[in-house]
């Protein structure tokens, strides 16, 4: 089934305070990934990849960043006279401040649109969850089923978010969701991939509206899993989520070790805003291996397994290793970075050393000069 009449709703914000480190100047959907690419890129193209033309992005607060990357949709086809790309403003009209403070706050302030979308379905996404899994075999697989409301999930360690809910079910029928739950023990966790129908959405928002305090996980999910028909839909594609800065740096430094065939699959292409950049240049001297290097880059020293953003200089005699750096940053020469994060336009000079250890990254902030 092409999914012309379903609706994507983004949440690019949600659980920015768990990588305050990255989202301190920008929202989650922003945060840069895989040295091209930002977060919002996989969920936005798993959609328009099956058919979806119409997406909703909510937005909150510094998503200047977000608009300048997305500008009018045009990388994801989305750039439309009927449909395409809408960045819904942080309107929560029940809150004094005005601004939302959580997801269900953030949906009914987006109620007015989703209503007069004109799509029968609604498809919710979250910025932090790195996967590109089949869209068009998820959403025909909640249609065909007759369940009222489909959630995608994964078996494994529950992220470190509060928030997030785990699972009993079965088969797929959901019997039993809660949040809150940590540990070590392997648990079905919500990816908070849903889709459900707009008309049963509009029905659970005006009933939950009336619960003080209402929340999404709680009010809309968790108390009528008695009452309808909710199902499980079990991811098998590469699918991560980011839960601190640290799962940001393990999931970056897995794409060197084979991830990265999983998550960009020749079916289902990635879009992100094109930058045009001349292609990357070695040094005489240069030695690079096991390394994802953009284009733009200069490498005149040492690199191996490192994510490099479009722009990046290595000097000579400047090594790095098992490192993500960003945009436009600086290496001298001389210096030595190991096991860190190097945000957009940092400035290393000569002679410098940055070590962290692959269970600690160091994190340098945009604009640092060291």
């Amino acid at each position: 089934m092409r999914a012309s009449n379903v609706l994507g709703i983004i949440y690019s914000n949600v659980y920015d305070e768990y990588v305050s480190e990255l989202t301190g100047i920008r929202t989650m959907g922003s945060v840069p990934f895989a040295g091209r690419y930002r977060l919002i890129d996989f969920c936005l193209s798993g959609m328009v990849n099956c058919g979806i033309t119409k997406v909703g992005v909510s937005t909150k607060s510094n998503y200047q960043s977000l608009m300048d990357h997305l500008g009018s949709g045009k990388a994801w086809d989305l750039s439309r006279k009927r449909d395409g790309l809408t960045l819904l403003p942080p309107f929560n009209f029940s809150s004094s401040s005005g601004v939302y403070s959580h997801r269900f706050e953030a949906l009914k302030g987006m109620m007015n649109y989703i209503s007069h979308s004109g799509k029968d379905y609604v498809l919710f996404c979250d910025c932090n969850v790195i996967c590109n899994i089949d869209y068009e075999k998820f959403i025909s697989s909640h249609i065909e089923s007759g369940a009222d409301i489909t959630i995608a999930y994964k078996r494994g360690v529950k992220p470190a978010i509060e928030n997030i809910m785990t699972f009993d079910l079965e088969g797929t029928k959901i019997t039993r969701a809660s949040t809150g739950e940590l540990g070590s023990d392997a648990k079905n966790y919500s990816l908070n991939i849903i889709i459900m129908s707009r008309v049963l959405l509009e029905r659970l928002m005006n009933s939950a509206s009336a619960v003080a305090d209402a929340r999404f996980e709680r009010d809309i999910i968790s108390s009528n899993l008695q009452s309808l028909d909710i199902r499980g839909y079990k991811v098998e594609e590469f699918a991560e989520m980011i839960d601190s800065l640290q799962s940001y740096y393990d999931i970056s430094m897995r794409l060197l070790t084979g991830a990265r065939k999983e998550l960009f699959s020749k079916e289902r292409s990635i879009y992100t805003k094109v930058r045009d950049d001349v292609p990357a240049i070695y040094g005489v001297c240069s030695k690079a291996s096991n390394s994802l290097i953009a284009d733009g880059c200069v490498i005149k020293g040492t690199v191996e397994n490192c994510i490099l953003f479009r722009g990046v200089y290595v000097a000579e005699d400047a090594v790095v290793k098992n490192s993500v750096i960003m945009q436009d940053s600086y290496i001298s020469s001389g210096s030595k970075i190991n096991c860190a994060i190097l945000d957009k336009n940092v400035v290393v000079k000569p002679n410098r050393e940055i070590s962290g250890a692959e269970t600690y990254p160091v994190y340098i902030g945009k604009n640092i000069t060291i």
